[in-house]
């Protein structure tokens, strides 16, 4: 058992636009060599682009497919007798959001 205190749980921080936690999340996996600068023009350009095509809040399409990209179940290796078998487990949200995404 640790001597020392427990951490602080940290939250993500907004950006500086649209006051988003999940567009600075975005902004933070899409950096590239420390441009975070560069991250940031390419994200607002892109949720431009959704604001004129659909017409829509750009925020609600964005959060409506991260959750359509976000896992809800993940695997877990089990160890049962000798050998080791893949068992699936549900996860929350949170925990899906920070699991990385695995095309086909």
């Amino acid at each position: 058992m640790s001597r020392r205190g427990t951490t602080e749980e940290k939250t993500a921080k907004s950006d500086p636009i649209y006051r988003n936690r999940l567009v600075n999340m975005l902004v933070n996996r899409i950096l590239k060599h420390g441009k975070k600068s560069l991250a940031y023009q390419i994200i607002y350009r892109a949720l431009k682009k959704i604001q004129q095509k659909t017409e829509k809040n750009p925020l609600s399409v964005l959060r409506q497919a991260i959750r359509g990209v976000t896992p809800d179940i993940a695997v877990k290796a089990r160890r049962v007798g000798g050998s080791t078998h893949q068992v699936p487990i549900e996860i929350g949200s949170a925990q899906g959001k920070h699991l990385p995404f695995v095309g086909y």
